[in-house]
Parts: C-alpha cells; structure tokens; sequence
C-alpha cells in the first residue's frame, strides 16, 4: 500500500501531497524504474521541467505504474526561453506530447527573468491552456512578491503555488509570511539542501537521535510543520521511503526555532536570486 501522505488544498481546490519527488537527473530506464518506486512507497506529487529532459520518463512511469493516473499529480515548467505568449503555448502542448499525456496536473513558470519582462504573456498563456483543460493547476517557481502581485494585477489570476529555493539555511521566513497572507501555497525546492546528508549538523543530529529519526527525517518534518510542500529527489528506494517516514513525530518550537535558526543571508545554494537571475 505504501505510505499515505497528507495534503493540503491550493487556492484553486486542487489538492497536493506535502512531499513530493524531485526528479531532476532521473532519466531513461532508470529513471522510471526510481519514479515506480517512489510512487509504490506512496509518493503522488511528481516534480519535472521541460528542463530537466525528463518528461517522458515521467510519463512512461505514469503509464507503467499501477495507480491510476487521476490518482498522481504531475508537474512540469516553462523554461525562460519560451515565456512569449505563442512559444509558451506551443511548449505547454510539445511537454504533453513528450510524456504522452492528455494534461498535467500543476504547471509552473520555472523563473521570472524579470530583465527580458515575458512573465506576464508566459503566465497569460498558463491561463489559457488550463481554460483548454491542458493543465489544472497554474503556479510559478523563483517569483519574488512583487512578480507576482504583477500577475494578478494585469491578469486578475493568482497562481496557486510558487516553488523556490527554502532549507534550513535559507528558510524564507518573510516570503514564507506573504505567502501565508496571500493564500499561495509554497513547495521547497532542494529541501535536503543538496546533500544535508553527508553534513554534520551537530544540532539537527542531536534533533533526530531525540526522535530516533535521520538528519533528512527532521529536516524534511521542519518543511510540513512550516506549511511547505517538499520534493526531495532521490533514486534510492531505502531514501525515499525515509523521505516520507516523517508523519509520526512532531518537533517542538524550540525544535522548529534552533533549525529555522541555521539560516544565514548568504544561503542561497548557487547565489540564484531571482530579481537578476536568469535561466534559459
């Protein structure tokens, strides 16, 4: 049966899975071989990009596995190089082609590239392919507030989710708060900090020995317990059970404060802020 894990509703009704599965460099046979794994240990949320190069591994997983499809949630993202309105919309379309499927469940912006200033017509275009029945959820990923509060003003459309960076060493807290305020839900990308693992943390280590519980375990609590959707990425079976083991224990606010308190101003992971990042 596999773990069952919690969800919370968007802003548009549709519901999510609090962990998720990044998929990013899971390709090929392997690749769907991990996803079936995820999805047998009771993952439903899939996280891809046109990007990743990766959207027909997650579609023939889709197909292979033995949970209907209604029952998975299948995410993908517009690149920056096709934001204007006609590229976005023939983009949308080539990802459902690339993974044979009739639509995806949640569509992102996959960065803002606020210096070319195509955000807008690329979000335009998520209007209308979910108005088409091509996506049923619209969301962006990197937008600061100040992105967004452009969208809804020259479209009158909230996005339901925006994904960006957010781990212990950058825990968002302001963005985190506004998000809150404005009812968009938030899903932490590389919540395990890209190898949290192999990190001794003297104070998380001291966290999980309490609750008999891993380091990631922990981490990965700290991120449902702020409200966040997390998509950790592994093809290991053994881990990405551990990644969704996490529903039994509860942290404490001094818990949830000593972490939250591992944030630092330079914690970007790769300097990747989005008012003059961009990604192509």
């Amino acid at each position: 049966m596999g773990i069952t894990i919690p969800e919370i509703t968007l802003n548009d009704g549709i519901h999510l899975p609090v962990v998720g599965l990044g998929t990013y460099l899971l390709k090929g046979n392997a690749g769907v071989n991990s996803m079936l794994t995820a999805i047998d240990a009771g993952y439903r949320l899939i996280d891809s990009a046109y990007n990743y190069e990766n959207e027909g591994t997650v579609g023939e997983a889709v197909r292979r596995s033995s949970v209907p499809r209604q029952e998975l949630i299948i995410t993908s993202k517009l690149p920056g190089r096709y934001q204007e309105y006609d590229k976005a919309v023939t983009t949308i379309q080539e990802s459902l082609y690339r993974a044979n499927l009739d639509y995806y469940d949640l569509y992102l912006i996959h960065w803002p590239n606020p210096n070319v200033n195509t955000y807008v017509e690329a979000w335009q275009a998520l209007i209308d392919a979910k108005k088409w029945g091509l996506i049923r959820s619209i969301g962006v990923c990197n937008f600061l507030p100040e992105h967004i509060d452009r969208l809804v003003k020259e479209t009158g459309v909230k996005p339901s989710v925006n994904q960006i960076e957010l781990h212990p060493f950058f825990n968002q807290e302001e963005a985190r708060k506004w998000h809150q305020e404005n009812n968009i839900a938030i899903e932490s990308w590389s919540p395990l900090t890209r190898g949290i693992r192999d990190i001794h943390i003297a104070s998380i280590q001291e966290i999980a020995n309490r609750h008999n519980k891993t380091i990631p375990q922990v981490v990965l609590r700290w991120h449902y317990q702020l409200g966040a959707i997390s998509i950790p990425k592994s093809a290991s079976p053994e881990r990405q059970l551990e990644n969704i083991s996490i529903f039994d224990f509860e942290l404490d606010q001094t818990e949830m404060s000593i972490i939250s308190g591992l944030t630092r101003p330079d914690g970007r992971i790769n300097n990747q802020d989005p008012a003059v990042y961009e990604e192509f």
